[in-house]
Protein backbone atom coordinates (compact mmCIF):
# COMPACT_ATOMS: atom_id res chain seq x y z
CA UNK A 1 0.00 0.00 0.00
CA UNK A 2 1.31 3.71 -0.82
CA UNK A 3 2.66 5.52 2.63
CA UNK A 4 1.38 8.75 2.01
CA UNK A 5 2.07 9.46 5.89
CA UNK A 6 5.61 9.14 5.51
CA UNK A 7 7.14 12.44 5.64
CA UNK A 8 4.17 13.93 5.79
CA UNK A 9 4.00 14.75 9.06
CA UNK A 10 7.11 15.67 11.61
CA UNK A 11 6.56 17.02 15.08
CA UNK A 12 9.08 19.74 16.13
CA UNK A 13 10.55 21.42 13.44
CA UNK A 14 11.05 25.15 15.09
CA UNK A 15 12.22 26.10 11.72
CA UNK A 16 9.52 25.24 9.65
CA UNK A 17 7.85 28.48 7.49
CA UNK A 18 4.69 29.73 8.81
CA UNK A 19 1.52 29.09 7.22
CA UNK A 20 -1.18 31.45 7.40
CA UNK A 21 -4.90 30.10 7.02
CA UNK A 22 -7.48 32.73 6.38
CA UNK A 23 -11.11 32.73 5.04
CA UNK A 24 -12.51 34.97 2.20
CA UNK A 25 -14.43 36.85 5.24
CA UNK A 26 -11.53 37.45 7.08
CA UNK A 27 -8.86 37.67 5.08
CA UNK A 28 -8.93 41.66 5.24
CA UNK A 29 -8.36 41.77 8.71
CA UNK A 30 -5.46 39.28 8.74
CA UNK A 31 -3.94 41.32 6.06
CA UNK A 32 -4.43 45.10 7.90
CA UNK A 33 -2.01 43.08 10.45
CA UNK A 34 0.75 42.37 7.69
CA UNK A 35 4.06 44.68 6.60
CA UNK A 36 3.23 46.64 4.07
CA UNK A 37 5.52 45.25 0.93
CA UNK A 38 3.36 41.76 2.43
CA UNK A 39 0.17 43.75 1.33
CA UNK A 40 1.83 44.86 -1.47
CA UNK A 41 2.98 41.51 -2.78
CA UNK A 42 -0.50 40.26 -1.61
CA UNK A 43 -2.96 42.82 -3.79
CA UNK A 44 -0.37 42.31 -7.03
CA UNK A 45 -1.71 38.69 -6.92
CA UNK A 46 -4.94 39.55 -6.40
CA UNK A 47 -5.31 37.48 -3.79
CA UNK A 48 -8.35 37.95 -1.50
CA UNK A 49 -8.49 34.88 0.90
CA UNK A 50 -10.84 32.84 -1.56
CA UNK A 51 -10.89 28.89 -1.01
CA UNK A 52 -8.09 27.25 -2.64
CA UNK A 53 -6.45 30.06 -3.33
CA UNK A 54 -2.45 30.06 -2.25
CA UNK A 55 0.21 33.00 -2.14
CA UNK A 56 3.75 32.66 -1.79
CA UNK A 57 4.84 35.54 1.46
CA UNK A 58 8.44 36.94 0.65
CA UNK A 59 10.87 38.14 3.09
CA UNK A 60 14.77 39.31 3.39
CA UNK A 61 16.06 35.97 3.16
CA UNK A 62 13.44 35.41 -0.07
CA UNK A 63 10.45 32.71 0.32
CA UNK A 64 9.56 34.10 4.33
CA UNK A 65 5.88 31.71 4.14
CA UNK A 66 2.59 31.19 2.69
CA UNK A 67 -1.12 31.95 3.21
CA UNK A 68 -3.89 29.92 1.43
CA UNK A 69 -7.62 30.40 1.48
CA UNK A 70 -10.21 27.90 2.93
CA UNK A 71 -13.92 27.56 2.59
CA UNK A 72 -15.35 24.99 5.19
CA UNK A 73 -12.52 24.84 8.15
CA UNK A 74 -14.46 21.22 9.26
CA UNK A 75 -13.82 19.77 5.50
CA UNK A 76 -10.34 18.39 4.64
CA UNK A 77 -10.72 18.95 1.12
CA UNK A 78 -10.33 22.81 2.60
CA UNK A 79 -6.31 21.82 3.15
CA UNK A 80 -5.74 19.82 0.45
CA UNK A 81 -4.45 22.28 -2.48
CA UNK A 82 -1.50 23.30 0.06
CA UNK A 83 0.55 19.85 0.06
CA UNK A 84 1.79 21.13 -3.29
CA UNK A 85 0.65 23.75 -4.04
CA UNK A 86 3.50 25.39 -1.65
CA UNK A 87 7.23 23.95 -2.46
CA UNK A 88 8.80 20.77 -0.58
CA UNK A 89 9.87 21.94 3.05
CA UNK A 90 8.57 22.08 6.34
CA UNK A 91 5.47 24.17 7.14
CA UNK A 92 3.97 24.89 10.33
CA UNK A 93 0.66 26.74 10.39
CA UNK A 94 -0.16 29.76 12.40
CA UNK A 95 -2.85 30.80 14.67
CA UNK A 96 -6.41 28.16 15.80
CA UNK A 97 -7.22 25.29 13.53
CA UNK A 98 -8.95 22.30 13.28
CA UNK A 99 -5.60 20.08 13.79
CA UNK A 100 -7.81 16.51 13.15
CA UNK A 101 -9.14 17.61 9.87
CA UNK A 102 -6.07 19.89 8.83
CA UNK A 103 -4.19 16.55 9.36
CA UNK A 104 -6.65 14.34 7.57
CA UNK A 105 -6.90 16.89 4.31
CA UNK A 106 -3.42 17.11 4.28
CA UNK A 107 -2.66 13.16 4.11
CA UNK A 108 -5.37 13.04 1.55
CA UNK A 109 -4.27 15.52 -0.76
CA UNK A 110 -0.52 14.14 -0.38
CA UNK A 111 -1.84 11.10 -2.52
CA UNK A 112 -0.18 9.71 -5.41
CA UNK A 113 -0.29 6.25 -7.06
CA UNK A 114 3.23 5.45 -7.09
CA UNK A 115 3.43 1.89 -8.11
CA UNK A 116 4.08 2.39 -11.58
CA UNK A 117 5.62 5.89 -12.05
CA UNK A 118 7.24 8.04 -9.65
CA UNK A 119 6.07 11.07 -8.32
CA UNK A 120 7.01 14.36 -9.78
CA UNK A 121 7.83 15.56 -6.91
CA UNK A 122 7.26 15.17 -2.46
CA UNK A 123 4.79 16.89 -0.84
CA UNK A 124 5.13 19.20 1.48
CA UNK A 125 5.36 18.20 5.01
CA UNK A 126 3.05 19.99 7.76
CA UNK A 127 4.59 20.43 11.09
CA UNK A 128 2.34 19.57 14.19
CA UNK A 129 2.46 19.27 17.99
CA UNK A 130 1.34 15.77 17.70
CA UNK A 131 -0.49 13.60 14.91
CA UNK A 132 -4.29 12.76 15.28
CA UNK A 133 -4.22 8.61 15.66
CA UNK A 134 -7.64 8.87 14.01
CA UNK A 135 -6.89 10.79 10.52
CA UNK A 136 -3.82 8.62 10.38
CA UNK A 137 -5.99 5.44 10.03
CA UNK A 138 -8.62 7.44 8.12
CA UNK A 139 -5.64 8.65 5.41
CA UNK A 140 -4.46 5.03 5.54
CA UNK A 141 -8.42 3.40 4.62
CA UNK A 142 -8.66 6.20 1.78
CA UNK A 143 -5.28 5.11 0.34
CA UNK A 144 -6.21 1.61 0.93
CA UNK A 145 -9.43 2.35 -1.48
CA UNK A 146 -7.29 4.15 -3.76
CA UNK A 147 -4.18 1.52 -4.06
CA UNK A 148 -6.83 -1.25 -4.93
CA UNK A 149 -8.70 0.57 -7.53
CA UNK A 150 -6.46 1.95 -8.86
CA UNK A 151 -4.37 -0.89 -9.70
CA UNK A 152 -4.45 -2.86 -13.15
CA UNK A 153 -6.13 -5.86 -13.40
CA UNK A 154 -3.19 -8.62 -13.49
CA UNK A 155 -2.19 -7.12 -10.50
CA UNK A 156 -5.72 -7.05 -8.40
CA UNK A 157 -7.54 -10.40 -9.44
CA UNK A 158 -9.53 -12.26 -7.42
CA UNK A 159 -6.26 -13.77 -5.95
CA UNK A 160 -4.20 -10.79 -5.32
CA UNK A 161 -7.50 -9.72 -4.10
CA UNK A 162 -7.27 -12.43 -1.18
CA UNK A 163 -3.51 -12.11 -0.54
CA UNK A 164 -4.62 -8.40 0.64
CA UNK A 165 -7.63 -9.85 2.80
CA UNK A 166 -5.48 -12.27 4.50
CA UNK A 167 -2.17 -9.92 5.26
CA UNK A 168 -5.00 -7.79 6.92
CA UNK A 169 -6.38 -10.47 8.85
CA UNK A 170 -3.02 -11.52 10.06
CA UNK A 171 -1.97 -8.02 10.84
CA UNK A 172 -4.78 -7.74 13.24
CA UNK A 173 -5.67 -11.39 14.53
CA UNK A 174 -8.46 -12.11 12.33
CA UNK A 175 -9.65 -15.23 10.86
CA UNK A 176 -9.75 -15.82 7.46
CA UNK A 177 -10.62 -18.54 4.74
CA UNK A 178 -11.54 -18.47 1.25
CA UNK A 179 -13.56 -20.30 -0.92
CA UNK A 180 -12.18 -21.12 -4.21
CA UNK A 181 -13.32 -22.63 -7.77
CA UNK A 182 -15.42 -25.23 -7.61
CA UNK A 183 -15.75 -25.25 -3.81
CA UNK A 184 -18.33 -22.35 -4.57
CA UNK A 185 -20.52 -24.57 -5.63
CA UNK A 186 -20.31 -27.48 -2.92
CA UNK A 187 -20.74 -24.82 -0.20
CA UNK A 188 -23.82 -23.56 -1.98
CA UNK A 189 -22.34 -20.20 -3.58
CA UNK A 190 -23.83 -21.01 -7.25
CA UNK A 191 -24.05 -17.07 -8.13
CA UNK A 192 -20.58 -16.11 -7.37
CA UNK A 193 -19.70 -19.42 -9.17
CA UNK A 194 -21.92 -18.62 -12.42
CA UNK A 195 -20.40 -15.06 -12.38
CA UNK A 196 -16.70 -16.26 -12.12
CA UNK A 197 -16.33 -19.18 -13.58
CA UNK A 198 -15.60 -18.45 -17.68
CA UNK A 199 -12.28 -16.80 -16.19
CA UNK A 200 -8.93 -18.64 -15.91
CA UNK A 201 -9.02 -16.68 -12.76
CA UNK A 202 -11.38 -18.68 -9.90
CA UNK A 203 -13.48 -16.89 -8.08
CA UNK A 204 -13.43 -17.22 -4.68
CA UNK A 205 -15.29 -15.96 -1.65
CA UNK A 206 -13.17 -13.95 0.65
CA UNK A 207 -14.51 -14.40 4.79
CA UNK A 208 -12.59 -12.66 7.52
CA UNK A 209 -13.97 -12.35 11.03
CA UNK A 210 -12.52 -10.14 13.75
CA UNK A 211 -13.66 -9.11 17.49
CA UNK A 212 -14.93 -10.08 20.74
CA UNK A 213 -18.26 -11.85 20.74
CA UNK A 214 -20.30 -10.28 22.83
CA UNK A 215 -19.77 -6.90 21.11
CA UNK A 216 -22.44 -5.71 18.86
CA UNK A 217 -21.98 -8.09 14.83
CA UNK A 218 -21.74 -5.98 11.82
CA UNK A 219 -21.58 -7.76 8.12
CA UNK A 220 -19.45 -5.53 5.39
CA UNK A 221 -19.94 -6.95 2.26
CA UNK A 222 -18.74 -5.76 -0.80
CA UNK A 223 -18.51 -6.11 -4.78
CA UNK A 224 -15.55 -7.34 -5.80
CA UNK A 225 -15.58 -7.92 -9.77
CA UNK A 226 -11.93 -7.28 -10.62
CA UNK A 227 -12.70 -6.65 -14.06
CA UNK A 228 -15.84 -6.60 -15.98
CA UNK A 229 -15.97 -7.13 -19.60
CA UNK A 230 -20.07 -6.97 -19.37
CA UNK A 231 -19.40 -11.40 -20.31
CA UNK A 232 -21.21 -12.28 -23.45
CA UNK A 233 -23.70 -8.70 -23.05
CA UNK A 234 -20.05 -7.14 -23.77
CA UNK A 235 -19.48 -3.96 -23.16
CA UNK A 236 -17.88 -1.46 -25.60
CA UNK A 237 -15.08 0.36 -25.08
CA UNK A 238 -15.16 3.32 -23.82
CA UNK A 239 -17.16 1.09 -21.09
CA UNK A 240 -14.95 -1.51 -20.35
CA UNK A 241 -11.99 1.25 -20.08
CA UNK A 242 -12.13 1.63 -16.78
CA UNK A 243 -13.22 -1.76 -15.83
CA UNK A 244 -10.30 -2.37 -13.11
CA UNK A 245 -12.93 -0.33 -10.70
CA UNK A 246 -15.87 -2.76 -10.79
CA UNK A 247 -13.94 -4.27 -7.13
CA UNK A 248 -14.63 -0.75 -5.63
CA UNK A 249 -16.96 -1.69 -3.38
CA UNK A 250 -14.89 -4.44 -2.18
CA UNK A 251 -12.26 -2.31 -1.94
CA UNK A 252 -14.47 0.22 0.63
CA UNK A 253 -15.57 -2.75 2.27
CA UNK A 254 -11.99 -3.97 2.91
CA UNK A 255 -11.12 -0.62 4.18
CA UNK A 256 -14.02 -0.17 6.27
CA UNK A 257 -13.02 -3.69 7.79
CA UNK A 258 -9.43 -2.80 8.53
CA UNK A 259 -9.96 0.70 10.27
CA UNK A 260 -12.59 -0.72 12.51
CA UNK A 261 -9.78 -3.17 13.39
CA UNK A 262 -6.78 -0.75 13.70
CA UNK A 263 -8.45 1.63 15.95
CA UNK A 264 -10.04 -1.43 17.72
CA UNK A 265 -13.58 -0.73 18.31
CA UNK A 266 -16.28 -2.62 20.29
CA UNK A 267 -17.01 -4.65 17.28
CA UNK A 268 -17.68 -7.94 15.76
CA UNK A 269 -17.23 -7.45 11.99
CA UNK A 270 -17.57 -10.04 9.14
CA UNK A 271 -16.36 -8.96 5.98
CA UNK A 272 -17.30 -11.08 2.67
CA UNK A 273 -15.88 -10.34 -0.67
CA UNK A 274 -16.91 -12.45 -3.59
CA UNK A 275 -13.67 -11.71 -5.68
CA UNK A 276 -14.50 -13.00 -9.14
CA UNK A 277 -13.60 -11.96 -12.88
CA UNK A 278 -16.57 -11.30 -15.43
CA UNK A 279 -14.96 -12.87 -18.14
CA UNK A 280 -16.04 -13.94 -21.80
CA UNK A 281 -15.30 -18.09 -22.92
CA UNK A 282 -16.60 -20.95 -23.62
CA UNK A 283 -18.00 -21.71 -20.13
CA UNK A 284 -19.60 -17.61 -19.56
CA UNK A 285 -23.19 -17.34 -18.20
CA UNK A 286 -25.58 -16.42 -20.67
CA UNK A 287 -28.42 -14.23 -21.18
CA UNK A 288 -31.30 -16.22 -20.84
CA UNK A 289 -30.06 -18.81 -18.65
CA UNK A 290 -31.51 -19.50 -14.89
CA UNK A 291 -29.14 -19.55 -12.48
CA UNK A 292 -29.32 -20.97 -8.99
CA UNK A 293 -28.16 -18.62 -5.22
CA UNK A 294 -27.71 -19.96 -2.49
CA UNK A 295 -31.20 -18.39 -1.09
CA UNK A 296 -33.06 -20.99 -3.49
CA UNK A 297 -33.83 -18.32 -5.37
CA UNK A 298 -33.68 -18.82 -8.82
CA UNK A 299 -32.81 -16.06 -11.42
CA UNK A 300 -33.41 -15.60 -15.03
CA UNK A 301 -30.18 -13.81 -16.87
CA UNK A 302 -31.67 -10.56 -18.83
CA UNK A 303 -27.81 -9.12 -18.95
CA UNK A 304 -24.81 -10.84 -18.21
CA UNK A 305 -23.21 -7.19 -17.55
CA UNK A 306 -25.66 -7.03 -14.50
CA UNK A 307 -23.53 -9.49 -12.86
CA UNK A 308 -22.81 -7.29 -9.53
CA UNK A 309 -25.97 -7.95 -7.86
CA UNK A 310 -25.32 -11.67 -8.75
CA UNK A 311 -22.44 -12.21 -6.44
CA UNK A 312 -23.51 -9.95 -4.06
CA UNK A 313 -27.07 -12.14 -3.96
CA UNK A 314 -25.26 -15.08 -2.31
CA UNK A 315 -22.79 -12.97 0.00
CA UNK A 316 -25.75 -10.79 1.11
CA UNK A 317 -27.77 -14.80 1.97
CA UNK A 318 -24.13 -15.95 4.09
CA UNK A 319 -24.45 -12.72 5.57
CA UNK A 320 -27.93 -12.80 7.07
CA UNK A 321 -27.32 -16.09 7.37
CA UNK A 322 -24.55 -15.04 10.50
CA UNK A 323 -27.61 -13.06 12.29
CA UNK A 324 -25.58 -9.81 12.56
CA UNK A 325 -26.63 -6.28 14.34
CA UNK A 326 -26.56 -4.76 10.20
CA UNK A 327 -25.46 -5.39 7.33
CA UNK A 328 -23.50 -2.79 5.51
CA UNK A 329 -22.91 -3.25 1.85
CA UNK A 330 -20.41 -1.10 -0.84
CA UNK A 331 -20.81 -1.61 -4.54
CA UNK A 332 -19.59 0.12 -7.83
CA UNK A 333 -23.15 -1.49 -9.08
CA UNK A 334 -24.69 0.88 -11.23
CA UNK A 335 -24.62 3.74 -13.70
CA UNK A 336 -27.95 4.88 -13.16
CA UNK A 337 -26.67 5.88 -9.47
CA UNK A 338 -24.02 8.29 -11.45
CA UNK A 339 -26.42 9.50 -13.77
CA UNK A 340 -28.89 10.94 -11.43
CA UNK A 341 -26.45 12.01 -8.84
CA UNK A 342 -23.09 12.48 -10.74
CA UNK A 343 -20.01 10.70 -9.67
CA UNK A 344 -19.01 12.68 -5.86
CA UNK A 345 -22.57 11.43 -4.33
CA UNK A 346 -23.02 8.37 -3.68
CA UNK A 347 -26.52 6.44 -3.85
CA UNK A 348 -27.44 5.39 -0.76
CA UNK A 349 -30.41 2.62 0.31
CA UNK A 350 -31.62 1.48 3.49
CA UNK A 351 -34.71 -0.71 4.62
CA UNK A 352 -34.36 1.10 8.43
CA UNK A 353 -34.59 4.67 8.76
CA UNK A 354 -32.33 4.87 11.95
CA UNK A 355 -29.58 2.87 10.08
CA UNK A 356 -30.27 5.23 6.90
CA UNK A 357 -29.93 8.76 9.00
CA UNK A 358 -27.23 7.81 10.75
CA UNK A 359 -25.03 7.03 7.53
CA UNK A 360 -26.22 10.74 6.29
CA UNK A 361 -25.20 12.07 9.75
CA UNK A 362 -21.90 10.65 9.87
CA UNK A 363 -21.42 11.94 5.95
CA UNK A 364 -22.45 15.35 7.14
CA UNK A 365 -20.12 15.22 9.69
CA UNK A 366 -16.91 14.29 8.07
CA UNK A 367 -18.23 16.13 5.03
CA UNK A 368 -18.21 12.85 3.04
CA UNK A 369 -22.14 13.24 1.95
CA UNK A 370 -24.09 10.42 0.88
CA UNK A 371 -27.63 10.92 -0.65
CA UNK A 372 -30.03 8.27 0.04
CA UNK A 373 -32.52 6.91 -2.81
CA UNK A 374 -36.03 5.15 -2.20
CA UNK A 375 -36.59 1.48 -2.59
CA UNK A 376 -39.40 1.84 -4.21
CA UNK A 377 -40.84 -1.36 -4.00
CA UNK A 378 -43.64 -1.11 -6.75
CA UNK A 379 -40.34 -0.85 -9.10
CA UNK A 380 -40.16 -4.87 -7.91
CA UNK A 381 -42.33 -5.45 -11.35
CA UNK A 382 -39.41 -4.41 -13.60
CA UNK A 383 -37.68 -7.44 -12.36
CA UNK A 384 -40.59 -9.75 -13.16
CA UNK A 385 -39.78 -13.18 -14.75
CA UNK A 386 -41.56 -15.30 -17.08
CA UNK A 387 -39.77 -18.28 -16.34
CA UNK A 388 -38.01 -17.96 -12.42
CA UNK A 389 -38.84 -16.31 -9.40
CA UNK A 390 -36.84 -13.33 -10.60
CA UNK A 391 -35.03 -11.57 -13.34
CA UNK A 392 -31.69 -9.86 -12.41
CA UNK A 393 -32.07 -6.76 -15.07
CA UNK A 394 -35.37 -5.94 -17.18
CA UNK A 395 -36.08 -2.08 -17.61
CA UNK A 396 -33.77 0.75 -17.96
CA UNK A 397 -36.10 2.26 -15.81
CA UNK A 398 -34.43 3.36 -12.67
CA UNK A 399 -31.66 1.27 -12.80
CA UNK A 400 -29.83 2.07 -9.13
CA UNK A 401 -33.20 1.26 -7.12
CA UNK A 402 -33.99 -1.92 -9.09
CA UNK A 403 -30.90 -3.11 -8.74
CA UNK A 404 -30.95 -2.27 -4.47
CA UNK A 405 -34.53 -3.60 -4.53
CA UNK A 406 -32.68 -7.02 -6.14
CA UNK A 407 -30.04 -6.92 -3.41
CA UNK A 408 -32.71 -6.34 -0.52
CA UNK A 409 -34.74 -9.87 -1.89
CA UNK A 410 -31.71 -11.86 -0.13
CA UNK A 411 -31.61 -9.68 3.22
CA UNK A 412 -33.78 -11.57 5.35
CA UNK A 413 -37.06 -9.81 6.88
CA UNK A 414 -36.29 -7.11 9.71
CA UNK A 415 -32.57 -7.19 9.47
CA UNK A 416 -31.57 -3.56 9.05
CA UNK A 417 -29.34 -3.25 5.78
CA UNK A 418 -27.93 -0.25 4.11
CA UNK A 419 -26.90 -0.56 0.49
CA UNK A 420 -24.00 2.04 -1.04
CA UNK A 421 -23.53 2.23 -4.54
CA UNK A 422 -20.53 4.31 -4.88
CA UNK A 423 -18.47 5.60 -8.46
CA UNK A 424 -15.10 4.74 -6.56
CA UNK A 425 -13.64 7.19 -9.15
CA UNK A 426 -12.32 10.80 -10.31
CA UNK A 427 -12.40 11.30 -13.78
CA UNK A 428 -10.03 13.82 -13.79
CA UNK A 429 -8.08 15.81 -10.60
CA UNK A 430 -8.73 18.30 -8.17
CA UNK A 431 -7.38 19.38 -5.05
CA UNK A 432 -7.28 16.31 -2.45
CA UNK A 433 -8.62 14.16 -5.53
CA UNK A 434 -6.14 13.06 -7.87
CA UNK A 435 -7.59 10.90 -11.04
CA UNK A 436 -8.32 7.70 -10.49
CA UNK A 437 -9.96 5.07 -7.43
CA UNK A 438 -11.88 7.19 -4.76
CA UNK A 439 -13.07 6.44 -1.24
CA UNK A 440 -16.88 7.59 -1.40
CA UNK A 441 -18.74 6.92 1.73
CA UNK A 442 -15.96 5.40 3.52
CA UNK A 443 -15.63 8.29 6.35
CA UNK A 444 -19.68 8.73 6.34
CA UNK A 445 -19.46 4.99 7.31
CA UNK A 446 -16.90 5.01 9.47
CA UNK A 447 -18.36 7.62 11.32
CA UNK A 448 -21.71 5.78 11.91
CA UNK A 449 -20.25 2.92 13.20
CA UNK A 450 -18.15 5.20 15.71
CA UNK A 451 -21.53 6.79 16.57
CA UNK A 452 -23.34 4.28 17.27
CA UNK A 453 -20.97 1.25 18.59
CA UNK A 454 -18.19 3.30 19.87
CA UNK A 455 -19.33 6.55 21.53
Amino acid sequence: MTDTTADLFITGAQDARPLHIVTRDAYAAWRDTQPAVVQAWLDAQAFDGSAGALALLPGEGGLDGAVIGIGDAHDPDSYAHAVYGLPEGDWRVTGTHEAAVLQLGWGLGAYRFTRYKKAARKPARLAVDATDADSLAVIAATTRVRDLVNTPTEHMGPEQMETVVRDIAAAHGATFDSIVGDALLAQNFPAIHAVGRASHRAPRLLHLTWGDVAHPHIAIVGKGVCFDTGGLDIKPADGMRNMKKDMGGAAHAIALAELVMARKLPLRITLLVPAVENAIGPDAFRPGEVIDTRKGIRVEIDNTDAEGRLVLCDALTFAGEQSPDAILDFATLTGAARIALGPDLPALFANDDTLANAWIAGGEATRDPVWRMPLWRPYLRYLTSGIADLANAGSRMAGSVTAALYLERFVPDGMPWAHLDTYAWNDSSRAGHPQGGEALGLRAAYALLKARYAA
